[in-house]
């Protein structure tokens, strides 16, 4: 009788034993699991066929229209337009003003900037027509500036601007070129100008 106790009370710590290490092993991975879970992971929302519109004093100032945004959640929030986005500006009495056509765009949210890229085209009611591959979009400021190459194509007088360095509003009212040139064999050719303000 007394051996049977013993082997009971052995095969109890051994219970016990293989009980505690399991029990042990599934704290770890409890423990490895709370780190994974606080580990920091790149969370992107998605957007399709987006649509939004922009104020200003109540009055809609501006139509940004796009197939796809992405907006990504990191330290400096960022929205990208991967596949073109559109957007109309309005005047006082909500008649477009201007357009502006890129494929690929990026918004920073903290700056209040849209970097465009990629086949950016801006065109205002008189048909001037802005091409480039490049262009930043200040909304605080209402500006559009660059360091890029520029084409500009005016209709009245019928002329084309080749330039490099652009500073215009967003409405694309006025522009200012850093330097103007033509296109010579092939080959743009730049002059300097202090102020080419159109």
């Amino acid at each position: 009788m007394y051996q049977f106790q013993k082997i009971l009370f052995h095969s109890r710590i051994i219970i016990a034993l293989v009980l505690a290490i399991s029990y042990l092993s599934s704290c770890e991975n409890d423990i490895q699991l709370v780190k994974a879970l606080g580990e920091h992971k790149l969370g992107i929302e998605e957007g399709k066929n987006i649509e939004s519109i922009m104020t200003e004093g109540g009055k809609t100032s501006a139509r940004l229209t796009a197939p796809l945004m992405l907006r990504y959640q990191t330290d400096s929030a960022k929205v990208e337009f991967p596949r073109s986005l559109h957007v109309d500006f309005y005047d006082s009495l909500t008649t477009v003003e201007s357009q502006l056509y890129a494929s690929y765009g990026r918004y920073l949210e903290n700056d209040n900037k849209v970097f465009l890229s990629d086949s950016v085209i801006v065109f205002n009611r008189k048909k001037d027509t802005l091409w480039c591959k490049e262009l930043y979009w200040d909304q605080t400021l209402g500006i559009y500036y660059t360091d890029k190459p520029v084409v500009i194509s005016q209709q009245n007088p019928r002329q084309k601007i080749y330039g490099q360095g652009l500073r215009a509003d967003q409405n694309f009212k006025w522009f200012t070129l850093n330097k103007i040139g033509r296109i010579n064999t092939g080959k743009q050719s730049f002059i300097n100008i202090a102020d080419s303000t159109y």
